[in-house]
């Protein structure tokens, strides 16, 4: 007869999504996700199969977290100010109580750019390409510039934003505001 889990996956998981987010993957150890879950390891490999596996739902729940101001950015039809928002917005979930600081798939694909993990490449390759073409989508809505400027600047803003997760680790408010006005200052 199969055991039931004496505890709630989500909340699990929720857990295990911000140690990831605050250590990254590599110095998250086995016995620093027990800690923080309150679960064994057995429970682990139950649930999620092994580290990586529960590594990958733990992106695929942050994706969840942050996905209402992707939906925003979305819906949303004013071209540049909507990048604009998109970057203040980003920062208020690093700034969310109960939040860590930056942003886990920038610091994912920081950690994992060198290495050939094709379930994680595809996780943050799926998640920029979604970005990238959120950018080209609003700078078309300024119809003044033609398509090469409008990739050129979608590419130049795919690097702010991994510039602006990464300073709001450690930069200060003004710092980060400084940055993003200058950023569309620029464009």
């Amino acid at each position: 007869m199969a055991r039931t889990k004496k505890y709630n996956e989500a909340a699990v998981l929720d857990k295990a999504m911000h140690l990831f987010w605050r250590n990254g993957y590599e110095a998250t150890t086995m016995q620093m996700l027990e800690q923080e879950m309150g679960i064994n390891k057995f429970s682990i490999y139950s649930s999620f199969g092994n580290k990586h596996g529960l590594f990958v739902e733990s992106l695929k729940s942050y994706k969840k977290k942050v996905n209402s101001i992707f939906e925003e950015f979305k819906n949303s039809h004013n071209g540049l100010e909507d990048i604009k928002t998109f970057f203040y917005n980003s920062i208020k979930i690093s700034n969310t109580k109960g939040n860590e600081k930056g942003c886990l798939v920038t610091n994912t694909y920081n950690e994992f750019s060198d290495k050939q993990d094709v379930l994680i490449n595809e996780e943050m390759s799926s998640f920029m390409n979604h970005l990238k073409q959120l950018f080209i989508d609003k700078l078309r809505l300024n119809s003044d510039k033609d398509e090469a400027t409008i990739l050129k600047q979608a590419n130049f803003l795919l690097l702010a934003k991994h510039g602006l997760a990464a300073a709001s680790r450690v930069n200060t408010q003004k710092e980060i505001e400084d940055y993003i006005e200058m950023t569309f200052k620029n464009l």
